[in-house]
């Protein structure tokens, strides 16, 4: 094979093992077989425009051209001229089909359907244009060092995104994939050097240390670089980060205090988690609690509020307390409560970092690396620890204050309203002074903070929609508190705000709304369920939980006045939201208002029809294909082994008994010994006779006698054949290769004998015999040429 043919190869296959970190973000994963055939069409045309040869910027533009037309072929077949040539209606349907795709990355959670185009458009359309990129770079221009930024880009890609389950094995691939071009430019530019530096000779001798010393040493030094990538990331903290799809990791270590933890903003998330198209279960939780409506699943809390985003606060995490918790912050003796216990498991897709509990807590049993984070009771995953697959057990307080009780609650410490009471001087004046406006008469922070809920969930006017863009920053709650369509980001994020603006404490938790209870007793929690609500902290009391969020989750009793005529809903009933599915939109009536929506007395629209897959389930030729990659990925690293087995196996066959075959025979079994000597570290040298071939085989290998002796009878049996004038059959000879293989394999080291057997030296014959042919090949197509034109000219 050519240097530039190689290299080409080696650009395909870096390309094809940097997207196979995108394998994880869609389900099945069978686009990758269509990427891979594509961009080898793509490399095969590089490859052709190159041997014409064509210039430089001409041989991208054949490539580029090609490229357009295979993905026209794939995605846009029907609108295409002749079904190959792209049009305006082909061009329009990509547009769409890239919207598509930007609109199904935002609904879906990983992994997605490939069952969206758009989706499958972006994965093999991005693939094929890293493709020409590295290819272009590498090969084109044979500079394979730049190829590793669109290979870089396209791994980033694909880490940002995944859930980093095994990020690791994924940078692996790419590293060698890029490693492996860079070793491949290497070679073919030493190989211009001339046979020293590009070890091209073929009779290995013993200077061949010297000839692939540049080679060797690459390899050393970057299997050392790919070590070095490797280790030192699990020696650094983690800085990846998430909430609802992914949290940000714990970072410590041991079981004692250190350590501290964080997280990011939950806006994206907590949304496209509402907006997916299918509601797939998250948890499941078995409970002995009769109340279901104060069923909060807690993740963490969101207490910093710094202009930009909510989020938590950067605090020392410890070892999980065993037995009880401690008694939370707040909570007197005093104030009803009764505990529960809770049997939750996790889906085995759901890999969130933070561990979702009831709230408060007051024991949990768990396996894992887990740490505990005293101020919000939660509890955070060390070292990669997530909740895929995780069941685990959770005893919570179900605490039971009174209206009275809260209202009469005194002023919580200063250091904690101080703390938990700023805000950024950029918050807009309309935060505060709608906050005071809705307030106004109210004689108490209980009342205060009542008021508000009211304001968002049943007399303010405010609708809950979905697809309301989420914005960040101060503005945003302004924006909000302007237009009023929001979800439970916008109204527990504004609710916190303005609550903190009158000296109330608050902070926003982020978790889990109620889930639906199923026939066998248990509840399950579904990515609808996604869910921010306020708490607010009462002295006395601790944190309580408030509800803002129309027609979502369900109202705390000790928010209920003893009143008759209260516009607040029945607690004991979660709204009917919680148990259904959110509209996707808001309500188009004008004549039912916010407060009738709350007491469910408006007329309800039939839900629009959701679309079904065609729960086909996989195509016949997916799991012949699975299997042909698994013998695939099976075969290619032992092929050199299998190759060499059944080469010794035809060249020491039962043959040779005549004298007709005797010469081919003879030369054959020498043939195996010579490779397998070459196979445990000594290179052959055909310049030498067969006795000093046997007699160097012996003495390098360091045989015993009786190994010895079978090595020169072998040699003896090839002088007969090579200068005899009739050479007579030796009988025994393969009885004499396998002694001395034994010899062999017996002062050989492990690694040696080990390498002899799956990675065997002698396998690059295959290499000089296919070289050989196409040698040959090409000497009869150059002998054939003038042959044809005279003839002709003959007939001309």
């Amino acid at each position: 094979m050519s240097g530039r043919a190689r290299l080409s190869v080696c650009a395909w296959a870096a390309t094809l093992m940097a997207a196979c970190a995108l394998l994880p973000l869609v389900e099945p994963a069978t686009w990758i077989l269509q990427a891979a055939l594509l961009l080898a069409v793509q490399a095969a045309v590089g490859a052709a425009a190159r041997r014409v040869p064509l210039a430089r910027p001409l041989t991208v533009a054949v490539q580029a051209l090609v490229t357009l037309l295979l993905l026209t072929l794939v995605f846009a077949r029907q609108q295409a001229f002749a079904g190959l040539v792209p049009g305006p209606e082909a061009v329009q349907r990509f547009g769409d089909l890239l919207r598509q795709g930007g609109d199904d990355i935002a609904r879906y959670a990983i992994p997605a359907p490939l069952e969206s185009d758009g989706i499958r458009l972006m994965l093999v359309g991005g693939v094929l244009v890293i493709g020409l990129l590295v290819d272009t770079l590498a090969v084109t221009f044979r500079s394979a060092a730049p190829a590793g930024l669109p290979l870089l880009a396209l791994y980033s890609v694909a880490a940002g995104l995944s859930e980093g389950g095994a990020d690791w094995l994924w940078f692996l691939v790419a590293a060698v994939g890029y490693l492996t071009l860079l070793l491949a430019e290497s070679r073919d530019r030493l190989s211009q050097w001339g046979r020293v530096f590009g070890g091209a000779a073929r009779t290995p001798g013993a200077e061949q240390g010297a000839a692939v010393a540049p080679v060797r040493t690459g390899r050393r030094l970057g299997a050392f670089a790919l070590g070095i990538a490797l280790v030192v990331p699990l020696a650094l903290p983690a800085m990846n980060g998430g909430l609802l799809d992914s949290a940000g990791t714990g970072v410590g270590s041991g079981t004692g205090g250190g350590g501290t933890i964080s997280a990011v903003n939950p806006l994206v998330s907590l949304r496209d988690s509402l907006n997916v198209d299918e509601n797939r279960q998250v948890l499941s939780v078995q409970t002995d609690s009769e109340d279901l409506s104060d069923l909060y699943l807690r993740i963490v809390s969101l207490d910093d509020f710094d202009g930009t985003t909510w989020k938590p606060s950067k605090r020392k995490i410890t070892g999980v307390p065993k037995g009880s918790f401690p008694t939370p912050v707040g909570l007197g003796p005093d104030i009803d409560r009764e505990e529960s216990r809770a049997f939750v498991t996790a889906a085995d897709w759901y890999a969130q970092d933070w561990l979702p509990m009831p709230y408060p807590p007051s024991g949990v049993r768990v396996a894992g690396n887990w740490r505990y984070e005293p101020v919000g009771m939660t509890l955070v995953g060390d070292h990669g620890q997530n909740t895929r697959g995780l069941k685990y057990e959770v005893r919570s307080l179900n605490v039971r204050p009174t209206a009275d009780q809260l209202a009469a609650a005194p002023p919580p410490p200063e250091a904690l309203r101080r703390e938990y009471t700023q805000l950024p001087d950029s918050l807009p004046g309309l935060v505060a002074r709608t906050a005071r406006e809705v307030t106004a008469g109210a004689a108490n922070p209980y009342e205060q903070a009542v008021k508000l809920q009211e304001y968002f969930a049943v007399d303010g006017g405010f609708e809950y929609d979905t697809e309301v863009r989420v914005g960040s920053g101060s503005e945003a709650i302004a924006r909000f508190l302007r237009d009023k369509e929001g979800f439970c980001v916008h109204f527990s994020f504004a609710m916190a705000a303005m609550a903190r603006s009158l000296g109330i404490p608050a902070r926003v938790a982020v978790g889990f709304a109620p889930g639906s209870p199923q026939a066998d007793g248990s509840v399950s929690v579904g990515l609808r369920d996604a869910h921010a609500w306020p708490e607010v902290y009462f002295e006395g009391v601790g944190w309580t939980r408030f509800e803002p969020t129309p027609t979502r989750g369900s109202t705390p009793s000790y928010t209920v006045p003893d009143t008759p005529g209260s516009a607040v809903p029945d607690p004991a009933l979660p709204s009917e939201d919680s148990r259904t599915e959110p509209s996707a939109a808001p309500s188009t009536s004008e004549s039912c208002s916010a407060q009738d929506k709350k007491l469910d007395a408006c007329d309800t629209e039939s839900a629009l029809p959701v679309p079904v897959s065609d729960g086909g389930g996989p195509k016949w030729y997916e799991a012949p294909a699975w299997v042909l990659a698994a013998l695939l990925v099976l075969l290619v690293p032992l092929s050199p082994m299998l190759w060499r087995l059944r080469t010794r196996a035809r060249r020491l066959g039962a043959h040779g008994r005549t004298e007709a075959d005797a010469a081919p025979h003879t030369l054959a079994v020498w043939q195996e010994l010579a490779d397998t000597a070459w196979d445990h570290g000594i290179p052959p040298e055909e310049s030498q006779t067969p006795r000093k071939a046997a007699a160097r085989i012996v003495r390098l290998g360091r045989l015993d006698p009786t190994a010895a002796a079978a090595v020169h009878r072998v040699a003896d049996a090839v002088e007969q054949v090579l200068y005899a004038p009739r050479p007579r059959p030796a009988a025994g000879l393969a009885g004499d290769v396998r002694l001395a293989t034994a010899g062999l394999r017996a002062s050989a080291g492990r690694r040696t004998r080990l390498r002899a057997t799956i990675a065997p030296r002698s396998t690059v014959r295959v290499v000089w015999a296919l070289s050989d042919r196409w040698t040959a090949l090409k000497r009869r197509a150059a002998a054939a040429r003038p042959n044809l034109r005279k003839t002709s000219g003959q007939q001309g």
